[in-house]
């Protein structure tokens, strides 16, 4: 048709308000034509029209979306011309929507999926005209939407004459929509809506990981596998696009617990988790900061602590920011509930509300927690379970390989400054530092240092430093090997004055006897060492008083060069209560657990469980616990040497103890006055002759005396002038015992 003037009217009824098309009466025009409709000289815009009886001729009506992207009053007057689409190269390919609910009112939070919608959309629609900018409603699951056409891309014309596509995109301005056009929905900015589906934009995301982040730079050493195992459980997920985690059904992880002892590097852990995120400053809280004196209050705090989260999820849904929340000591606020024997409960309903803020009812998907603690045993069990702190993660003991990073890292600086003497080898002080943790090597760095500047201070009336010699400051090895000598010591780990006591002595090889049991007992140390199958192995040296047990223990122990070795001796627990020694001996076991290799000596049994012959008496409640102790395997990955003494193999067979070491190794008296003399000369306290006439007074006798006895014999014989000393000897060893048929000697 020629072009003619026609009036701008309002759409008669709401139905066709959504149709998009503009409503003429049916002598004016056929429904389903395309118009253009020219404002001002310079304004044309496309319509497709429909008919309807009650639009008066010469009038053409509009939409409310349609007059405002038009620019359209009532009652304007229009050019209105006929429009011919050209199909091969107006034909719709792909086109881009914004989408947002029609009235801010009407928002809800449930996911639509815009595949169903693209297709109701095509179905609605066919056979239209569209232009970049045009503005419309649509009507999906009774919900009304606002849409504005962002962007119109021309199908491949190889397409339409049925060959394969060239792969060659065209923009176009106006566009015909037909049934295999694509049509990608995208949320417009600030829109609470959820799309789901496959036809949507991919959102423009701010990365979760910050882009300047190096891992190199973390300063985190020897955590390596916990960070791997950390990030592929708790950022994954965040990490890749939404819509395929969308599509899996994946939900992310919103907790994760690390724990293991002391100075291992948890807090360091959680503090660069949140500096690596593109997450807002994390919030970090101590335990006991939530509690507080009023009631209710504690609880608030927890909600305060959530407040910014929810109100961000409610804004934004999808589109929110990860918040982190990072809890320290988290056992001071989460203890087991129904165990406090408080009135108030207040750890307990401090509890639930963690509860439910992390995975209650109106669950939060835009929050981290992360939670510390150096008890994971005291946790309540709730929280343990997946869904909130699901991510459990041992921190522990860093091995030979991560002290060399961690040591690297704290002297990093001093490298760099030229402080550190070319003498100081890492390996080797990674080497020398078995069971440190990271806190412990940090302070080892920190006491070299002291010592170092300590050499260049000149403690006169005054306090001064000697600049030109501090110019020249240089750490140097036996700084490092001095403060690990002196300074710092392993809460967790060896300690040498323990048993040092014990071998101040030396072993003394007075016989094959004392060979075969330091043999056998490193035969044991080799298969606690080299065996899977059995990564407990438990030992009883079994023997006379005085014949040396604890010794030989201290000295397999020692040869065993494990990281980890304890005596668990009943002279550490004198005074102690039946409990205060059963907690006493299972921290001991505890705290071997956490090291890779461990040794445990359980030193002279029967004094430990308070036996007396006179009754007989003995500690059932202790019994019990070295029972289970001793049987029990270490965690998966750790293994235990247990070595135990006793002078009493016959007890122990009786309280049916002897079943919980996997052997038992004898350990004799010296029997004969061969061995008593071979002890002499290894001893080197007699002269050659004073030997001579030992032996040949002993010779072809039989004695027997503990080897601990025998040092305290000659020791006392060693105080006599030298004339005497070997009467006094040979009449000590008369006086200690008695003569057994006019030629042993017994003692």
């Amino acid at each position: 048709m020629a072009a003619r003037t026609m009036q701008a009217a309002r759409c008669p009824t709401d139905e066709l308000s959504l149709t998009n098309c503009a409503v003429v009466n049916e002598k004016d025009l056929q429904s389903g034509q395309h118009v253009t409709v020219k404002t001002t000289p310079n304004h044309k815009f496309v319509f497709t029209v429909k008919t309807h009886h009650t639009v008066a001729p010469g009038s053409i009506a509009f939409s409310l979306p349609q007059r405002k992207w038009a620019g359209l009053s009532i009652g304007q007057e229009v050019e209105v011309a006929n429009y011919n689409f050209d199909k091969s190269k107006q034909c719709i390919g792909a086109m881009t929507i914004e989408i947002d609910f029609l009235q801010k009112k009407s928002t809800d939070s449930s996911p639509y999926d815009s595949d169903k919608m693209a297709a109701e959309f095509i179905q609605q629609f066919n056979n239209q005209g569209f232009s970049v900018t045009q503005q419309l409603v649509f009507t999906f699951c009774d919900k009304l939407f606002g849409l504005m056409v962002k962007d119109i891309e021309a199908m491949d014309a190889s397409i339409l004459r049925g060959e394969p596509a060239s792969g060659k995109k065209q923009k176009i301005d106006i566009g015909l929509m037909v049934g295999n056009s694509q049509v990608i929905f995208e949320k417009a900015e600030s829109s609470s809506l959820t799309l789901v589906g496959k036809a949507k934009t991919k959102e423009a995301r701010q990365t979760i990981i910050n882009p300047e982040w190096n891992f190199e730079k973390m300063g985190i050493g020897g955590l390596d596998r916990e960070f791997s195992d950390i990030f592929r459980r708790a950022f994954a997920s965040r990490v890749f696009p939404p819509d395929i985690v969308e599509q899996m059904g994946c939900k992310h992880v919103k907790g994760i617990m690390l724990f293991g002892p002391p100075g291992c590097g948890k807090t360091l852990m959680a503090r660069q988790i949140g500096k690596m995120l593109n997450a807002r400053e994390p919030k970090v809280v101590n335990g006991p900061e939530i509690l507080n004196k009023y009631v209710g209050e504690s609880e608030a705090n927890i909600r305060k602590l959530f407040a910014d989260a929810e109100d961000e999820q409610k804004r934004l849904g999808a589109n929110s920011g990860l918040h982190i929340i990072i809890f320290d000591e988290l056992d001071a606020i989460c203890k087991q509930r129904g165990t406090g024997a408080s009135s108030t409960g207040v750890h307990d309903t401090v509890v639930n509300q963690l509860l439910s803020k992390i995975d209650g009812v109106e669950q939060l998907n835009n929050i981290l927690v992360i939670g510390m603690t150096n008890r994971p045993d005291l946790i309540d069990d709730a929280l343990m379970r997946p869904g909130r702190f699901e991510v459990k993660m041992e921190i522990s003991l860093p091995d030979e390989k991560g002290r060399v990073q961690i040591l690297t890292i704290h002297t990093n600086k001093m490298r760099g400054f030229n402080l550190l003497a070319p003498d100081v080898d890492i390996k080797e002080l990674a080497t020398e530092t078995k069971n440190y943790s990271g806190a412990e090597l940090e302070g080892l760095v920190r006491a070299a240092q002291s010592t170092a500047m300590n050499r260049h201070i000149k403690a006169t009336s005054t306090v001064e430093v000697d600049m030109e010699k501090a110019e020249k400051l240089q750490v140097t090895r036996s700084d490092f090997m001095g403060s690990l000598n002196n300074d710092i010591k392993p809460a967790f780990g060896t300690n040498q004055e323990d048993y040092s006591n014990y071998i101040m002595n030396g072993i003394i090889k007075w016989g094959d006897p004392v060979t075969h049991v330091l043999d056998d007992g490193m035969l044991l140390v080799q298969q606690t060492k080299n065996s899977d199958r059995t990564p407990l192995v438990a030992v009883l040296l079994e023997g006379p008083p005085h014949s040396g047990k604890t010794a030989l223990a201290a000295q397999i122990a020692e040869d065993s060069e494990f990281p980890f070795i304890k005596i668990c001796s009943p002279d550490k627990m004198i005074g102690h209560s039946e409990i205060s020694k059963c907690q006493a001996i299972k921290k001991v076991f505890d705290d071997a657990y956490k090291s890779q290799l461990s040794c445990v000596v359980v030193d002279d049994i029967e004094r430990l469980l308070d036996y007396v012959p006179i009754g007989p008496r003995f500690s059932n409640l202790v019994l019990q616990a070295l029972l289970v102790l001793l049987k029990k395997a270490p965690p998966k990955g750790r293994k235990l040497l247990i070595i135990g003494t006793t002078s009493r193999k016959d007890v122990l067979q009786e309280m049916e103890m002897l079943d919980a070491f996997s052997t038992t190794i004898h350990v004799p008296n010296i029997s004969t006055g061969e061995q008593l003399v071979d002890s002499l000369e290894l001893l080197g306290s007699f002269t050659d002759k004073e030997r001579a006439s030992i032996a040949h007074q002993l010779k072809g006798k039989r004695v027997w005396i503990g080897i601990k006895k025998l040092l305290v014999l000659i020791e006392m014989s060693l105080q006599m002038p030298a004339d005497y000393r070997v009467t006094k000897f040979l009449s000590l060893l008369r006086d200690e015992g008695a003569l057994n048929e006019g030629d042993q000697i017994r003692i």
